[in-house]
This record gives structure tokens, C-alpha cells and sequence, in this order.
């Protein structure tokens, strides 16, 4: 008797789950993502039931939440002090909730009419699923499969939809692939991909914003603290000296120091610190952004930015917190014990900031994984000239988290057609070009200074304007039309 050896479609699922991940950085092969979703639908179209579908579904993303971002666990574990065994947990426990949106997903494919366009319907469901995944809870959207389309022609898409819009195209490209794999219109649907790349490409060759006349030099400093060291009294007074130094051989107009680059509240900071930073400044006739938490009054404590130098003094303060990192949800007090977090507990900022005045630009400032959210940084848009990221990711060591976070930089480039420039801790700092390119880079855990010409940019994308909405619309009546012909077939 035979003995059937392929793959149940549960394993099949779970590593192409985990080979999709290959598209994103630092792997960059988006064609493994284009494949691993082409084989996810296979096994969704031929999924006997929706309860089936969704376990294939859930098996996906569990070997895709798993691959990608358990780096998670490095800061559970290493950093907060969690005992390996619940870090372990805790970090499977966090993947699996992420694998239940597109387990979401296969489950609401398998309940619409049957129709030959079952494989292209699956695309809206997918990016509904991630645009939820990036609400519900506060939200964790890393890992949009349109991130992999950075380096792509479908990138092209970014300026009109983000992010999503870019996961649409990836998924419609998917379904075409397998349409064409399983000799269902095969010629039409080759038609329609080389069309969609086509599409996609023109896209990319347009200008949607207006560069200014005069460049302003930018000096991106980046520390190398480490994390266990961070805020160790023992080290503080080495970091001031760190930063201090690489601010005074910066002559750039422009000078950007980290997030939280002074691992002390501010008002507790030496003042003749303060003031040697902004002596920097205003030697260089300019201005420097200073990472700093802050305390203005009782009971407010902020994640921030302030300006010092030449313009007026200007502050941000960070508004999308990291739950159990930055803000406690309620009831859950005990998690933060158990982790040892310092600085958990901030308050947001107003989510209607302005940009900040500084060295001639109009800035749009993020602070770390804020720029995971692309509506959100569209807000200080189209006034905003250039955009500035903070960040110290050195919560995650040396895993995929710094070069997955340069990837989502390089996509809230495209979509808003600015310049982007993000100083960090211990890397990856960086300066990415208005078309998502990165034009300059430090290596990681070094100690460095990223000097680059930065010319602000006007004018808005349709994205600025219309930010998740477009891609949100479209995703919704795709999806209506496929339901409607499918019933009525």
C-alpha cells in the first residue's frame, strides 16, 4: 500500500509562515514572501471547512510571528529579568495572538461564496486582518507583508494607500501567481501581474513633493550605550561625556542625539551639561535635539524631544506608548514589577503636536517604534519638511528588530515623500531618501557620528492627505464585489 508522504497541510503552512519572512530586512529576498503567501492560498482554497482554513491560517502565522518577531524575547528575558522559562511563554504566548489575524483571515475566505476568484478575494481579508492587527490593544503592525515590497515595483503604491496598499498589491500578486500554478486563466493572470508591476513602476517614477531650495547639515549621533548599562548610575556620567563629545566635533546645523540619550529625567540632569549641548548649537548656528524624559508637573511624566539652540525652544512628547514598556494597562501592575522596567509608566502626549522649529526645518518628530503607525506621523503633514526618529532599540540586541525597524522607516519615507533621518542608541542610524532609499548608515554597535547633507521637502502625497483610508476603501469593496459575484454565481 502507498504511503502518502507529503506535507499535511498544517506543517506546509507553518514553514512557509517562517520562510516568508525572508523578504524583510535584514534577508531582503521578497520573493519568499511573494511564494510562502502563494502557498498559504493554495492550502486556504482547498481547505475543506472554515475551521480547517483557520488552522492553516493560524499555523502560517505562528511560523511567520515566531520567525520575525520573537526578538521579543530578548527583552523579556536578557534586559527585563523575566526568568527564561516565562520569558519563553510569554514570547510564544505574544506570537500566537499575532497568528490569530490571519488565522482571522483564512477563516472569513472559507465562509464566502465559492468562486474562481476565490484566491484574489483572499487579498482583502488579509489586509483588513493586518489593518486590525495594527488597532486592536493599541496595535503591533510590524510585519505588514507591503514592508517586503520596499525594493519592488509595487512599492510604488506607497504614496497612494501605505503600507496596506502595498500588502494589497502583494496579495493580489500572490493569488495571480497561484492562479497561474493551477492553469485557471493562466494568460489573463499573468496579464494582470505584469500589469500590476507595471502600474507600480510608473508609480515609483513620480515626484509627489518639491525639494527646498537649500540642504541643511545633519549630524546623527549615535552612542553605543549599552542596554544592560544604560541606566546603571555607575555609567552616567560616561554617556553624558559620550554625547558630549560627539556633539562638539559635529559642525552641522543639525545635531540629533538619541532616544532617551540622557537616561535621567531632565529636570535631575547637571545644568552645565544642558549648556554645553546648546554652546554646540549655537556655535554650528543651528540647533540640537536632545532625547530626554521629562517631568512638567506632578504626576506627568514624558518620553520626549526638546530643541536646543538658535529657535525657540520646542519639546515633543511621545504619544503611541509600548504597553508594559512605557504605560501600564490596567490590572497588569505586576508584569512591570516582575520585568524591573525603568521609566514604565509615561503619560501620552497630545496627539495634535506641531512640528518643531529647528535649524531652518519644520520637523516631524517619532520616537522609537512610533513610525510602525503610518496615519499617525502623517498628522505633523504636509507642514512638516523633514521627518526625525529617534530610537534605542538596543532593547532587542542583535536581532532583526533594528533592521526590520529600518525597513518600516524607509516605507513612512515613500508614503510621505520626505527625507528621513533616525538617530539610535546603538544602531541602526541612518539617513533614507523621499523614494525610501538609505543614503547613509552607521554599523551597529559602534559608537558613532552620521554626518549628511538633509534637504526638507513640501507638498503631500496622497497619502498625507487621505493616510490608511484609500487602501481601507478599496480593501473593503474588493471584498463586497467578490461576495456579491460569487453568490450570484
Amino acid at each position: 500500500m502507498a504511503v502518502n508522504r507529503a506535507p499535511t497541510p498544517i506543517f506546509a503552512a507553518l514553514a512557509a509562515g517562517a520562510a516568508a519572512v525572508l523578504g524583510f530586512s535584514p534577508v531582503d529576498f521578497p520573493v519568499f514572501t511573494l511564494g510562502a503567501l502563494a502557498v498559504l492560498i493554495h492550502y486556504w482554497v482547498r481547505a475543506p471547512s472554515p475551521r480547517a482554513a483557520f488552522f492553516v491560517g493560524l499555523a502560517f502565522g505562528t511560523g511567520f510571528f515566531v520567525t520575525g518577531v520573537s526578538w521579543v524575547y530578548i527583552s523579556l528575558y536578557r534586559f527585563g529579568a523575566m526568568p527564561m522559562p516565562v520569558a519563553a511563554v510569554a514570547t510564544a504566548g505574544f506570537c500566537v495572538f499575532l497568528a490569530l489575524f490571519p488565522a482571522l483571515a483564512g477563516w472569513a475566505q472559507a465562509r464566502l461564496p465559492q468562486s474562481n476568484l476565490r484566491p484574489l478575494a483572499i487579498a482583502p481579508l488579509w489586509v483588513l486582518a493586518e489593518w486590525l492587527r495594527g488597532w486592536i490593544l493599541t496595535g503591533f503592525p510590524w510585519l505588514s507583508v507591503g514592508y517586503a515590497a520596499i525594493d519592488t515595483p509595487l512599492a510604488g503604491f506607497a504614496p497612494l494607500g501605505g503600507v496596506y496598499l502595498a500588502s494589497l498589491a502583494m496579495l493580489i500578486s500572490a493569488g495571480l501567481l497561484w492562479l497561474v500554478a493551477a492553469g485557471r486563466w493562466r494568460w489573463t493572470a499573468v496579464a494582470a501581474f505584469a500589469l500590476l508591476g507595471i502600474a507600480g513602476a510608473a508609480l515609483r517614477t513620480l515626484e509627489w513633493s518639491t525639494p527646498l531650495a537649500d540642504a541643511v547639515s545633519v549630524s546623527l549621533l549615535q552612542g553605543n550605550v549599552p542596554q544592560s548599562l544604560k541606566f546603571d548610575p555607575a555609567r552616567y556620567e560616561r554617556t553624558l561625556e559620550t554625547y558630549a563629545r560627539l556633539a562638539e566635533e559635529s559642525r552641522a546645523r543639525l545635531v540629533v542625539l538619541p532616544e532617551t540619550a540622557v537616561p535621567r529625567f531632565l529636570d535631575l540632569v547637571e545644568r552645565p551639561f544642558i549648556e554645553r549641548l546648546k554652546a554646540v548649537a549655537v556655535r554650528n548656528r543651528g540647533d540640537l535635539l536632545l532625547g530626554a524624559p521629562l517631568r512638567p508637573a506632578p504626576g506627568a511624566y514624558y518620553n520626549s524631544v526638546i530643541t536646543l539652540g538658535i529657535s525657540p525652544p520646542g519639546a515633543y512628547h511621545k504619544v503611541h506608548l509600548v504597553p508594559f514598556g512605557e504605560f501600564v494597562p490596567p490590572g497588569f501592575g505586576w508584569i512591570v514589577r516582575v520585568l524591573s522596567i525603568p521609566l514604565s509608566d509615561f503619560s501620552r502626549g497630545r496627539a495634535d503636536q506641531r512640528p518643531l522649529l529647528a535649524a531652518g526645518e519644520r520637523i516631524a518628530v517619532n520616537i522609537c517604534y512610533e513610525d510602525a503607525y503610518g496615519a499617525e506621523i502623517v498628522r505633523q503633514l504636509p507642514e512638516a519638511t523633514l521627518l526625525v526618529n529617534v530610537s534605542n532599540v538596543a532593547w532587542f540586541g542583535d536581532s532583526l528588530a533594528p533592521a526590520q525597524h529600518l525597513q518600516i522607516a524607509r516605507m513612512r519615507a515613500l508614503e510621505t515623500g520626505r527625507m528621513y533621518l533616525t538617530a539610535t542608541n546603538t544602531g541602526i542610524t541612518a539617513a533614507i531618501g523621499a523614494d525610501g532609499a538609505v543614503l547613509a548608515r552607521l554599523p551597529q554597535f559602534a559608537e558613532g557620528r552620521l554626518e549628511v547633507e538633509a534637504r526638507g521637502r513640501t507638498g503631500s502625497t496622497p497619502y498625507v492627505r487621505f493616510a490608511d483610508w484609500p487602501a481601507l476603501a478599496l480593501s473593503a469593496g474588493l471584498l463586497l464585489f467578490f461576495a456579491l459575484r460569487g453568490r450570484s454565481r
